[in-house]
């Protein structure tokens, strides 16, 4: 079966970053929104999602890419060929490029401009299997590429999802995955390493909950408890900070009395027992509800599993409780209208199912008021859930009913 062949943009781009990283231009992968100057060794200059605001560009230098690629390989277990099927745009994308060059491993890549299909997945990843040879595989995914995968071979489509089994590992990213679709992954056969990181720390540094070699986790306690804290994440990996913000640079990017280097994202989280880390959501995504405050993470995981589903939790206007929590969980079977997905509520036993596990399990202000099923839930960058969408999808359905 001969080998795919590389898309020129992604070739040019591919040869660019490798040069970057030998100490050569900075690679701009998107138009530039500040003339700011670029600082002395960076390598890529990445957009933020602006999940959080206004996008803004994130030096990482080579030192820190080079870090970065050298601890992942050293967790999958070495060097392998690489498989990019995500925006070279991104930070996930971008690393993947960065890995296959300091391998200096044949890249195996999709069209940027061409619709992920399960069947495109295993065009590219069956060559690049048959010609590996003892070579490891690797490929980055986003969730929602995974559950297309599982829902096409339950179709009768298996390819995608065959090749992706044959894969040294799967890295999963840029959104949380729900523990459903781990699960049915697993059975699979397919090989899923959950990572956790943004742009500022040269995309995943957290593997399966572990950090990898030389990046340090912290919690900074919102509350005495100190059970829950907002996650601080140090190390080799960190960017040098937002260029021509100085303001946003010194808040996000801290430095401690031992010169130790810290990013403070905006997630809350807190260590398992194991010393693993659980991240549960952006502290800002918290729902206060009746007086209580209730991070979605955990309802969406309890949702998702009881309903098969990855669901979203939000809260939405209201006047007895503040904000009503609610669930919006996407499922295949529910209908997409000509302008985007509609959204439905579920039948008032599966409703009280639902409330009575989150009561259970989690607590009373945990259970959801309303629950929805929609065919997708709205996206905003490579795999991440659009929160404001998802409000505005209920309040627009319930302004309706």
């Amino acid at each position: 079966m001969p080998r795919p062949s590389l898309p020129p943009s992604v070739g040019v781009l591919r040869d660019a970053v490798r040069a970057a990283l030998d100490g050569g231009p900075a690679v701009v992968p998107l138009p530039r929104t500040t003339a700011a100057p670029v600082p002395s060794g960076t390598a890529l200059l990445v957009r933020t999602s602006g999940s959080t605001g206004t996008p803004r560009e994130v030096a990482l230098p080579a030192a820190a890419l080079r870090a970065s690629a050298s601890a992942t390989h050293e967790r999958l277990g070495g060097p392998g060929r690489w498989v990019l099927t995500l925006p070279p745009t991104h930070v996930a994308g971008l690393q993947v490029l960065v890995r296959s060059a300091l391998a200096g491993t044949p890249l195996a890549a999709a069209d940027p401009d061409a619709r992920f299909t399960p069947d495109g997945l295993a065009d590219l990843l069956e060559p690049t299997l048959d010609a590996a040879g003892d070579d490891p595989v690797y490929v980055s995914l986003v969730p929602t590429q995974v559950h297309r995968l599982l829902a096409a071979a339950q179709d009768g489509a298996p390819r995608g999802l065959a090749a992706l089994a044959r894969c040294a590992a799967v890295l999963l990213g840029g959104a949380a995955t729900p523990p459903p679709l781990l699960a049915r992954a697993a059975e699979a056969g397919v090989r899923v390493v959950t990572t956790y990181g943004m742009s500022e720390t040269a995309g995943g540094c957290v593997y399966d909950g572990a950090p990898l070699r030389g990046v340090r986790v912290r919690l900074v306690p919102p509350e005495p408890s100190g059970e829950v804290g907002v996650v601080e994440l140090g190390g080799p990996t960190l960017a040098a900070g937002y260029l021509g913000d100085d303001a946003a640079t010194a808040a996000a990017f801290r430095t401690d009395p031992d010169g130790a280097r810290w990013f403070r994202t905006s997630d809350l989280g807190r260590l398992r027992p194991d010393g693993t880390l659980q991240v549960l959501g952006r502290a800002d995504d918290v729902v206060v509800t009746g007086g209580v405050n209730v991070a979605p993470a955990p309802v969406e995981a309890l949702v998702g599993e009881l309903l098969d589903g990855e669901a979203c939790v939000v809260g939405v206007p209201d006047a007895e409780w503040g904000q009503a929590l609610v669930a919006v969980v996407a499922s295949p079977a529910a209908s997409t209208g000509p302008s985007g997905p509609r959204i439905a509520p579920v039948d008032d036993d599966t409703l009280a199912r639902v409330r009575s596990a989150a009561t259970t399990r989690l607590g009373g202000p945990s259970a959801p008021r309303r629950v929805y099923r929609t065919a997708a839930l709205p996206l905003r960058g490579p795999g991440k859930v659009d929160r404001s969408g998802v409000v505005a999808l209920v309040r627009e359905h319930e302004a309706h009913a």
